[in-house]
């Protein structure tokens, strides 16, 4: 007690036991460095006169509660006299809700633990010898307000600036167009996420699209089941209303389909702020990929070319029929082969319903949804901007894709008279692999071009079949194209006919 009476006499006495303290500063925490570590307090010519002390800076969120939070903790250069107590970090300064709090002492790591008394009405600390940062050279609250929230500002301003470079910089990559949020309103979603509980360990990404990134993941073993792999579909947080029309198709009561890719569950994940914010889509992961890159390296025999294409149209089939109100009818508004993913017995089974419409009992169709996809596989109604809003146009639109995906599939079938060329895009002859909306408005409805169809795929007994098909789907006019069910059909008949 005496050597704290004279240190109160004294207001520059040396605390010359302090050398170390607990430091922490929140706004280091924007870049993952939100660990509380030591700090050896080292003096200068300007702090040789005053004592070394150490500090808290904390903010009580509410009043009568002990929930807090500390803003700053470090070494501080000044008069022991202005500490409560010598070896205790105290504040004894009455309060109101989020009002900030100081305390300091002497020795070290005294900081590591703090109190508040605010029974004790008396304060010994100047509000102008607060501290802000290690060393302090701040005098007010005002201060240390601006040197908290200034930082944090400027680091939500560089991941706003990045995140519109990036989105200038990715949308041509994909060869869509972009869609706006407000096509898909988040207050029309009432579906109940299922959240997927299991843990899940990212391993590499297998593919970029439109709205994110698709992973490979696997889930540990446990003592109910081994260890297996998981496709782990991750959006951004500007890609909410995609994520969400996607969870609710798969989470129709009765979605469950061979040729439909298998559902497991969805979450959000990322930190505490809103810009951290990532949604996960969880699905079974299948080792071939996508339509699209299996055929790149693989041919397929007929067999394979009659299975994937009966696959497709039974997919497209149980999505556009309605079977109750509880499955009710489905356009998909972006097919085309890296929608279609490929089991390990070459199975298809469609993906990606970001765009999707769900056509509900006594609910409208907005005809605001019009010009989405992938340019090469929109329909000449979907270019012009003619579209039929009703249920039936809609599902045509999804049917001329159909016809592009079979042509891309038939195209790599190693039964063909002649040489097989190597894999290629639809219109990507006539249009390249980055096709404007000019382009794709030139080709197809100017001058009603398709991909090439082979004469010798027309003569022969083996794929006329499939080339009537294709050439029926992909009709100018909308009301002409085949139906998905009329597809199965004729595909199942051959496929009889073929054994």
């Amino acid at each position: 007690m005496k050597a704290k009476t004279k240190g109160n006499r004294d207001s520059h006495r040396k605390a010359t036991a302090t050398k170390r303290c607990s430091f922490y500063n929140e706004t280091l925490c924007q870049g993952n460095d939100c660990e509380e570590r030591e700090e050896e307090c080292k003096s200068n010519d300007n702090t040789s006169d005053k004592s070394t002390l150490c500090y808290v800076l904390w903010q009580n969120k509410f009043t009568n509660s002990s929930d807090v939070s500390v803003r700053l903790k470090g070494c501080w250069f000044g008069p022991l006299d202005g500490c409560h107590e010598e070896n205790r970090c105290v504040e004894n300064r009455k309060g109101t809700k989020g009002d900030l709090y100081f305390c300091c002492c002497a020795g070290d790591l005294c900081n590591k633990q703090f109190f508040h008394f605010p029974n004790e009405t008396h304060s010994k600390v100047p509000m102008s010898t607060i501290p802000l940062v290690s060393p302090p050279q701040a005098t007010s609250y005002s201060s240390i307000i601006l040197v908290t929230l200034i930082p944090m500002f400027l680091l939500v301003l560089l991941f706003t600036v990045a995140y519109w470079f990036f989105r200038l910089r990715r949308m041509p990559r994909f060869d869509e167009l972009p869609t706006k949020d407000d096509m898909f309103p988040v207050s029309d979603f009432t579906t109940q996420i299922v959240p997927y509980k299991e843990p899940v360990q990212l391993i590499e990404v297998k593919a970029t699209g439109r709205f994110g990134a698709v992973w490979k993941a696997r889930i540990p073993p446990n003592n109910k089941s081994e260890e297996k792999f998981v496709a782990s579909k991750i959006f951004p947080r500007q890609d909410k209303s995609s994520w969400m029309t996607e969870v609710e198709v798969y989470q129709l009561v009765k979605m469950k389909h061979e040729n439909i890719l298998c559902y497991l569950g969805a979450h959000e994940a990322g930190g505490k702020l809103p810009y951290n914010i990532e949604y996960w889509l969880v699905t079974e992961y299948h080792e071939n990929g996508s339509l699209c890159d299996y055929l790149k390296s693989h041919l397929i025999s007929y067999n394979n070319l009659l299975k994937i294409s009966e696959g497709i149209a039974k997919g497209l089939t149980f999505l556009h029929e309605e079977f109750s109100a509880k499955k009710p009818a489905i356009a998909h508004r972006d097919f085309k082969s890296k929608n279609v993913l490929l089991k390990d017995d070459l199975t298809p089974c469609i993906g990606d319903f970001g765009l999707a419409l769900i056509f509900h009992p006594n609910r409208l169709v907005c005809d605001a949804l019009g010009q989405v996809g992938t340019r090469r596989y929109m329909a000449p109604e979907v270019l012009e901007g003619a579209i039929n809003f009703s249920r039936d146009g809609l599902l045509r639109i999804d049917m001329y894709a159909c016809g592009l995906v079979l042509w891309e599939v038939l195209s790599r079938c190693s039964i063909q008279d002649g040489p097989i060329g190597n894999y290629m895009l639809p219109f990507e002859e006539e249009v390249g692999q980055h096709p404007t909306l000019e382009d794709m408005q030139e080709t197809v409805c100017q001058q009603k071009k398709r991909p090439e169809i082979k004469q010798t795929w027309k003569d022969s007994s083996y794929l006329r079949l499939i080339c009537d098909t294709i050439e029926e789907c992909w009709d100018q006019d909308a009301e002409a194209r085949l139906s998905a069910s009329c597809i199965v059909e004729r595909i199942s008949s051959q496929r009889l006919y073929s054994l």
